[in-house]
């Protein structure tokens, strides 16, 4: 019997090929896991009018961690009946930290000495999706509590001191006292209680100017739900782009990694797609599963292929998913 019950959604797009590579580098790696294919996203909604299956729901619930892919979520108006699968499983779940780590890697244009972890609360913000319109005028609640905001303060402040015991509060309490100085007070209660823990506090605008001036100056950083979307993003772009950003959403029971970039529907099926992201999220799920050793071989490898290439298209090279699949798993031996 496998050690590991691993579920794999695909979801949309892109997803149908990075899923299968990351499997295919587990496997090369040698993770004792056995697999439950799920599906989920915008692709399943359109042909099955819901964007969850039970199936999903009860493949997520019996095994120990997620591996998912990429989502569509079409833009302006939405079909009736569509809601966005990643979105909703995070709230179903409480997944209430999205964890999106930023380090240097070696590919062309990346900033030097960049290691810091952007911990976006999940579940909250205007991510509540409660929108109406009046006439003219559309009007959209955000939804701040004590307590998601003490769960998510708690949860940066224990990841900060088990690195280096620096955590930033990013926050927009100068114009919205009331909500975000709800979020930013709340932690600043908690922090105080942490001893040994650096906390400091950073207006978000300013954040965003000091992540491209000098992102070396930070490690942890908490934030709001809109907030880490954007911030983590712009993170990214500091380090090569979100081909190699990877995110876990994490609660007090389940688990949900995957790669931050959208389902790219221009290049899906064309066999170009990056799986670096993906692979790399799979590296987060290895850490929160314990297996710290397959963790850093497979990230090793990556960053192996990465320095010495082949590369793919989006960071200057020319080979396609597969190559650069096969490539990782012949660093990993």
């Amino acid at each position: 019997m496998a050690k590991y019950r691993i579920c794999l959604i695909e979801g949309d797009g892109i997803g149908h090929e990075v899923i299968p590579s990351t499997r295919r580098v587990l496997d090369a790696a040698g993770f004792d896991a056995e697999y439950v294919l799920a599906e989920a996203g915008y692709e399943y909604f359109l042909d099955h009018g819901t964007s969850v299956p039970q199936a999903t729901y009860d493949a997520v619930e019996s095994t120990d961690a997620t591996l998912f892919g990429a989502a569509t979520s079409p833009s302006g108006e939405k079909p009736a009946g569509f809601f966005g699968a990643i979105r909703h499983l995070r709230q179903k779940y409480g997944l209430y930290a999205n964890v999106r780590p930023t380090r240097t890697r070696p590919v062309p244009h990346s900033y030097e000495n960049v290691d810091l972890v952007i911990v976006r609360e999940n579940t909250q913000g205007l991510y509540v999706e409660q929108e109406r319109l009046y006439g003219d005028t559309a009007i959209a609640d955000t939804v701040i509590t004590r307590g998601a905001s003490e769960r998510i303060g708690k949860f940066a402040a224990d990841l900060a001191m088990k690195r280096s015991k620096r955590l930033t509060v990013v926050h927009k309490s100068n114009v919205l006292p009331v909500t975000q100085g709800l979020f930013m007070n709340t932690i600043l209660n908690h922090t105080k209680t942490v001893e040994g823990l650096n906390t400091s506090t950073m207006i978000v605008d300013n954040a965003a100017m000091q992540l491209v001036r000098n992102p070396q100056q930070f490690d942890v950083m908490v934030m709001t739900n809109m907030f880490g979307d954007i911030l983590s993003d712009l993170a990214a772009g500091l380090v090569g782009g979100l081909g190699i950003a990877a995110s876990g959403n994490v609660g007090d029971k389940f688990g949900i990694f995957e790669s931050v970039h959208g389902s790219a529907p221009d290049i899906a099926g064309q066999g170009i797609s990056n799986p670096t992201a993906s692979i790399l999220a799979a590296v987060l799920m290895l850490d929160h599963l314990g297996d710290h050793e397959t963790a850093r071989r497979v990230d090793s490898a990556v960053n192996r292929v990465l320095a010495e290439g082949p590369r793919t298209r989006d960071l200057g090279g020319t080979v396609g998913n597969k190559e650069f699949t096969d490539a990782v798993i012949k660093a990993l031996a």
